[in-house]
């Protein structure tokens, strides 16, 4: 186990705190959207605090244990991961260890924190539209969003999902590596037989220019620039879709007036003027993109784009549109296309939160991680430090 950076960070990560595991492998923080028996699965939400214990493990948490882990807790959230920034006012924020001042992200905001200051080895949280990579970045780790439909989402919240994907966050590439090997059928990390072709993403949108030094910082391992033309559609499709299925997950609850957060349920109700014509758009765009990125991966072995387009908003900004809906502008798009992404942080030479996003073609994660770890490896930026 990592050494606590951060102990009272690390607290506030956890809903409750457990053991659970008769292994001895890596310690691992379990996003509350995600079943263990005998246990509430909260969604850390008020509207679902009062829901019977699950009956079962979800999949991938009996994928854990098999593989020896020793599950410690169960990781706080943005309520009903509908949101980016992890401020959750029903079961308290997450403390970003890195930067205080500033949003943990989300919406897997805990499970980003307790790797963040050390508290666990690796944390599994999900991914319906950056909800792993954003706060990845946000808290200074790394953040894998797997090939969609490659892990078994059985016994997650929302039960439906055609977007959402499983995934684990770490302190180094290794862990990231051996996490996916517990979840992950199949997975098994490989080498590189050659040096990675890396396409830059051509920024069709600005960026603030500190959020590109970590690109800059690679410019040698890139190999020319990658065009999306599609990617705002992307960003807006997946926004569509993602609000339609949110809704229809829990339509039953607001309709019975569940105690959701007035943002929440503010959210909840904007849905509803989501139309089935919308939602038929929002998929022929998907298919648009997802047959566009996987033509520019033809070309190259994976496609770099910033992480973030500016830094993390500070905790007073946090209720901010302007400062928090860009934030995935790079991550969203490929929860809609599918393709297996990761970021690596990279702090800005002011010390802001900042990194890159690795793109792989669909089913080449273990390919992904590889060219991952080459970059941590040829490029001390990308190492975690401890702080």
């Amino acid at each position: 186990m990592t050494t606590l950076s951060d102990p009272k960070a690390g607290d506030t990560a956890f809903v409750s705190t457990f053991s659970l595991g008769a292994g001895d492998g890596p310690t691992v923080a379990v996003k509350d959207c995600i079943d263990i028996a005998g246990m509430v699965t909260r969604c850390g939400s008020a509207a679902y605090a009062d829901f019977a214990p699950a009956a079962q493990h979800a999949a991938v948490i009996e994928r854990l244990l098999s593989a020896g882990c020793r599950i410690v807790g169960k990781a706080r959230m943005h309520e009903i991961a509908y949101g980016m920034t992890g401020v959750n006012a029903f079961e308290g924020t997450p403390v970003n260890p890195r930067w205080r001042d500033r949003i943990p992200g989300g919406s897997s905001s805990g499970s980003a924190v307790a790797v963040a200051a050390g508290a666990v080895d690796f944390a599994i949280g999900t991914d319906t539209g950056g909800s792993v990579r954003q706060p990845a970045i946000c808290c200074g780790v790394i953040g894998l969003k797997p090939t969609f439909g490659s892990i078994d989402r059985t016994g997650a919240l929302p039960a439906e999902s055609s977007l959402d994907c499983i995934g684990p966050f770490a302190r180094d590439m290794t862990m990231i590596e051996r996490a996916m090997t517990a979840i992950a059928p199949g997975f098994a990390p490989v080498a590189l037989d050659h040096a990675p072709r890396l396409g830059k993403l051509n920024l069709e949108v600005g960026i603030a220019p500190e959020m590109g030094e970590a690109l800059d910082a690679i410019a040698d391992a890139t190999a020319g620039t990658v065009t999306l033309s599609g990617m705002d559609d992307a960003f807006k499709a997946a926004m569509t879709i993602i609000a339609r299925e949110t809704l229809a997950a829990n339509l039953a609850l607001l309709d019975a007036g569940a105690p959701f957060g007035d943002d929440i349920k503010a959210r909840l109700e904007g849905a509803r003027a989501v139309s089935d014509a919308q939602l038929e758009a929002a998929k022929a765009v998907r298919r648009t993109f997802t047959a566009e990125v996987d033509a520019a991966l033809e070309t190259v072995d994976a496609i770099v784009t910033p992480a973030l387009p500016s830094p993390s908003p500070l905790l007073s900004e946090a209720h901010d549109p302007n400062k928090v809906l860009p934030l995935t502008r790079f991550l969203r798009p490929f929860n809609l296309s599918g393709h297996p992404a990761i970021v690596l942080p990279a702090p800005t030479s002011a010390g802001l939160p900042s990194g890159v996003q690795i793109i792989a073609r669909r089913g080449e994660d273990a390919r992904l991680c590889a060219i991952a770890r080459r970059l941590c490896e040829a490029h001390p930026i990308f190492q975690v430090k401890d702080y």
